[in-house]
């Protein structure tokens, strides 16, 4: 039998879980929030948001996040972090929620607010040197690469945004993009066309990353041209996107060809009293403030669910 019963449990902790922790236990729900890592979620390795609304001047990833945690858990949450889940069993009992150390939880509703890790480019050479020069995160890793050169693989938002965070360390940022225009904001993008710091390399993708122990160069592809060219450097970031957390969903509820849970409108899933919100649902705008939405959203559905039952 599983070892706890609970109104609702929400797997990730991040914007979605933790605004769904906070309106389904002030709800006076039994509420549980599951995260696999560090509270947050994916949003833990960014360093600062700053369209965040109530924070003009923006506001650190951390101290959000610890207010998002303090909230929900004035309002009786229970966090578990670092508390993956490997399955969820669908009975007549009800949902039953199984961790990696073999702990069980049964639950009335869930809400799958599992989010999205970074996606891997797949070039020769990333895996090997993965923590040895390539990384996928600047706030974890930039302050090891001080007075170093690096480059940033991406062209949207989040490359950006490392690449001037990254500036705060490194002699030089060298963002390099498949296409001749970056595809993020245009605030972002004067941002770092105004630092000295950064620059440039269009048209090209990474092929290999060589070194030794460390990374020592980069070897990068012209997409129009297919022309090789080596460039020395002592990192290589990559941010070309994110892939959903829920492999642990496989068949318990359906899923998109890239792994993104499908919902209908009101959030829920192929499964009725299990939601999904946030980054992890297909076609969900990958933006916090909308994660916290769907969050809250899915909460007030899954309250509405269980006085059906």
């Amino acid at each position: 039998m599983p070892d706890k019963n609970y109104d609702v449990a929400i797997i990730g902790g991040g914007p979605a879980g933790m605004a769904a922790g906070l309106y389904a236990s002030r709800g006076g729900l039994k509420t549980i929030i599951l995260e696999k890592g560090l509270k947050g979620g994916p949003y833990s390795i960014t360093d600062e948001i700053e369209n965040y609304p109530g924070f003009p001047e923006g506001i650190k990833t951390e101290e959000l996040m610890d207010r998002f945690d303090a909230q929900a858990v004035r309002f009786g949450a229970e966090i578990k972090n670092f508390s993956p889940v490997t399955t969820i069993r669908l009975d007549d009992k009800g949902k039953t929620i199984v961790l990696d150390d073999g702990e069980e939880l049964l639950a009335r509703t869930v809400i799958i607010a599992s989010g999205t890790s970074p996606a891997v480019l797949g070039a020769k050479g990333e895996k090997e040197f993965t923590g040895r020069g390539v990384s996928y995160c600047a706030t974890c890793d930039g302050p090891l690469f001080r007075d170093k050169k690096v480059l940033v693989i991406g062209g949207g938002n989040a490359a950006v945004e490392e690449a001037i965070f990254l500036t705060k360390f490194c002699s030089s940022v060298t963002i390099v993009h498949r296409r001749d225009k970056l595809r993020a904001d245009d605030v972002l993008v004067k941002r770092a066309q105004a630092n000295s710091k950064i620059m440039w390399i269009w048209n090209s993708v990474l092929d290999e990353v060589r070194g030794d122990m460390l990374v020592t160069e980069a070897v990068l592809s012209d997409t129009q041209t297919g022309v090789m060219k080596s460039v020395p450097t002592d990192g290589i970031f990559i941010f070309v996107g994110t892939s959903p957390e829920t492999g642990f969903l496989a068949d318990v509820v359906e899923r998109d060809d890239k792994g993104f849970v499908t919902a209908c409108d009101d959030l829920q899933t192929s499964v009725p009293g299990v939601y999904a919100a946030g980054n992890c649902r297909a076609n969900s705008l990958k933006q916090i403030i909308w994660a916290a939405a769907e969050g809250a959203r899915a909460a007030v559905l899954a309250e509405k669910y269980i006085e059906t039952l």
